[in-house]
């Protein structure tokens, strides 16, 4: 394939593969709450949350299961992401939000599940990630 027709399908591809999707500044600021954005911490609440960004064995499977298992994913940055992005693809979207959706609703749902967004549990939570310099729109 020629590069001109590569960069063409890839100018066509590229909006419908960042539609939804949370921002790398939104998902910075989840990482440091969650581990310091440590791939050196491991598993924490009581070895039910993995790697950098705390990742529940459910969270992945609902996410489709990146990589090539479940530690060895979410240990990583680039896998753990995609696990991030494939999910709130599946929960925080403009059917079930009503809106579309921020990185409140992003953090929100990352903490606390599918309806994580609507639960008062995870206003606690935002508070962390809004103190780390997000902001609903980052």
């Amino acid at each position: 394939m020629s590069s001109a027709i590569y960069i063409c399908l890839l100018l066509v591809a590229l909006p419908y593969a960042v539609q939804g999707y949370v921002s790398s500044t939104c998902l910075r600021c989840i990482c440091n709450v969650e581990s310091g954005c440590s791939t050196s911490v491991r598993c924490g609440d009581n070895g039910r949350s993995c790697g950098p960004y705390q990742i529940q064995y459910g969270y992945w499977t609902d996410a489709s299961s990146p990589g090539r298992g479940y530690r060895q994913c979410v240990d990583t940055f680039f896998c753990a992401e995609t696990t991030i992005q494939n999910y709130m693809n599946r929960y925080a979207t403009y059917a079930r939000l009503g809106h579309n959706p921020t990185c409140e609703d992003y953090a929100r749902i990352h903490n606390g599940g599918p309806n994580g967004y609507r639960s008062s549990s995870t206003l606690g939570y935002w508070q962390k990630i809004r103190n780390e310099g997000c902001t609903r729109y980052s």
